[in-house]
């Protein structure tokens, strides 16, 4: 039996930490929440995750500066993908050129989400 995929979801909205928790456990995933940018870097430095959830609008930090982050600090970091509300296409093209591997607007579908973290980590 292989072990499940672990998936870091960030996000500073405790409703959606849950509902997005709830969707991914049931589909099998092993997953870990942060409600803040700077509480997920320290997860992403001590635990190895197979892709991360990212919400772009926290308090602390932005997505944008936690993936920033991550590409100075790692030479290979799991797959990124932004869920968030800021869904407007500038918004989206600044993720995208950061090095965001997708880019997916709430509310998202439960079959979107799957989709897209198969898409990255199979």
């Amino acid at each position: 039996m292989t072990d499940p995929l672990r998936v870091l979801v960030v996000d500073d909205e405790r409703d959606t930490l849950d509902l997005i928790d709830l969707t991914l456990r049931t589909a099998g995933y092993e997953i870990h929440l942060a409600n803040s940018g700077a509480e997920s870097l320290e997860m992403i430095r001590s635990n190895s995750f197979d892709i991360i959830l990212l919400d772009i609008m926290m308090p602390d930090m932005s997505g944008f500066d936690v993936l920033r982050t991550l590409k100075e600090e790692m030479d290979n970091h799991p797959p990124v993908v932004f869920l968030t509300a800021k869904a407007n296409p500038d918004d989206r093209q600044e993720g995208m050129d950061l090095g965001a591997d997708d880019f997916l607007a709430k509310p998202v579908t439960r079959g979107s989400l799957l989709d897209t973290i198969k898409k990255h980590v199979g």
